[in-house]
């Protein structure tokens, strides 16, 4: 142990017996208080009346261990002979349960303990015994001793340590939460800056893209008026052939001659119409090409931006928009339609896009091979589950009761299956109720069990439930 009240105990070193010694030769002061405070203890025999916090009862565990290294085989309590022998703070991490008990029960331990404390503080030990709090000393310190001494009015001390460990695991948390809350305000500013700098790029984008799209407007207006103008030219020479034909038809009495020059002439301004014509038609089809090719190169352009910036397929209309104003109706519940009973459920389940599975392990294992060892049982669910996950591409989630297991085993990195073991103070079935809360209203979601708490409360969440011998009959087909 240390000489301060604020430290830890550790065992006794060769300078402890000499300060002890020295402090009863120099009057003798430290084994009247011993005694009295034995006598505190015996006349306050009872326990506390609440379980000690966690950081007393883990010093009272540690002082307790310590004070085992020096004890005889003979004066230990029968059911701590078998960790004696380990290092104290192995002692303390395997055997604090046993040792908390063990001072709980038995006076004698406890008052060996509490004189090795004496021995160590005893300044605490006396200004406790006097009904003393020393301000300066370590309330953990101060809570560990009073509760081993036992001087009248030990129990406010320790609820008084109590009381000032909440509040400064309150004091904690709000400094936690008001720190959660301030990085919360930074990431929506940050995210409110980036959507606002977002904006504007893709503002600017459409100017430049409407931009382009009124100069090509433009030169597609300029296109059309020079085919326009080709076409009045052609009516123009078609007119002036008409007049021509005409003067010559008047004339072909006349001279015969003359006519045959005017059909030549005919004829040639035929043909000269008919070039101008193709020529005009071949302007236009190649200008019809380019517009074409540029259109085309605009629309690639314009779906490469969509999917780049992962835009809609659709837009919403005024009426959508209205719609969403109104609060839904409750999720419906997947395959409501079918019957608990029916073989055919879990396969209609597993159908269901972005279907969750909640499989409760050991009421699935116990109703199929309950004979099996629990390990056994566990590999072989996760096996078959395995392979439906495989087959269906469904989000699996087997829960088990981590009570029985020491050390959940450490699953590859390509498994289907999500394993999960419920904490110590949580059982699975409370875990199972948290999963399914944590799920957004709306998800499909099924829960497989034949415990009737867990379906009459999954149920009330909008989850269905499939029994545990539908699923086994599936795995075994």
């Amino acid at each position: 142990m240390t000489s301060e009240a604020g430290g830890r105990p550790v065992r006794g070193g060769a300078d402890e017996p000499a300060a002890a010694a020295e402090r009863a030769e120099g009057g003798g002061g430290g084994g009247a208080d011993e005694a009295d405070g034995a006598d505190g203890a015996e006349a306050a025999g009872e326990g506390p009346e609440r379980p000690l916090p966690e950081a007393v009862r883990a010093r009272v565990v540690e002082y307790g261990s310590d004070v085992l290294s020096g004890m005889r085989m003979s004066d230990l309590p029968p059911v701590l002979r078998r960790v004696a022998k380990f290092e104290p703070r192995r002692r303390a991490r395997l055997a604090g349960p046993q040792i908390a008990a063990q001072l709980e029960a038995d006076a004698g331990f406890r008052g060996q303990v509490a004189e090795r404390v004496a021995q160590v503080w005893p300044e605490l030990v006396g200004e406790l015994r006097r009904g003393v709090v020393p301000p300066a000393a370590d309330p953990v310190a101060v809570a560990a001793a009073a509760y081993l001494v036992r001087p009248e009015g030990w129990r406010a001390v320790v609820d008084r340590v109590r009381e000032e460990l909440d509040r400064q695991e309150t004091a904690k948390e709000v400094d936690d939460a008001a720190g959660t809350i301030a990085d919360l305000r930074r990431r929506l500013d940050e995210a409110k800056s980036d959507q606002r700098a977002e904006l504007a790029r893709l503002r600017s984008e459409l100017k430049d893209q409407r931009s382009i799209i009124a100069d090509l407007r433009r030169r597609l207006h300029t296109e059309r008026e020079r085919a326009k103008d080709a076409e009045h030219e052609a009516g123009q020479a078609i007119a002036e052939a008409a007049d021509r034909s005409a003067t010559t038809t008047g004339q072909v009495n006349a001279v015969e001659a003359e006519n045959r020059r005017l059909r030549n002439r005919l004829a040639a301004a035929e043909a000269q119409v008919e070039n101008a014509r193709r020529a005009a038609r071949a302007g236009r089809s190649a200008d019809e090409a380019r517009l074409r090719v540029l259109l085309d190169v605009l629309l690639e352009a314009s779906h490469g931006l969509r999917r780049e910036l992962a835009l809609p397929s659709s837009i919403e209309s005024p009426a959508d928009l209205v719609a969403e104003q109104h609060p839904a109706g409750a999720a419906s519940v997947p395959g409501k339609g079918l019957p608990d009973d029916d073989p055919g459920l879990v396969d209609e389940l597993l159908s269901l896009p972005r279907m969750h599975v909640l499989v409760d392990g050991y009421n699935v294992t116990k109703t199929g091979y309950g004979t099996l060892p629990l390990a056994d049982q566990r590999n072989r669910l996760l096996s078959s589950l395995e392979g439906l996950a495989s087959r269906a591409k469904t989000e699996i989630t087997c829960v088990f009761d981590g009570a029985d297991v020491s050390t959940p085993p450490v699953l590859s990195a390509t498994r289907r299956v999500r394993l999960l073991f419920s904490e110590p103070d949580e059982t699975a079935d409370e875990l199972i109720i948290r999963l399914v809360r944590a799920e957004p209203r709306g998800r499909p979601l099924a829960v497989v069990t034949s415990d009737q708490e867990i379906v009459a409360a999954v149920r009330r969440e909008g989850a269905r439930t499939v029994a545990s011998s539908l699923l086994l009959r599936r795995l075994s087909g």
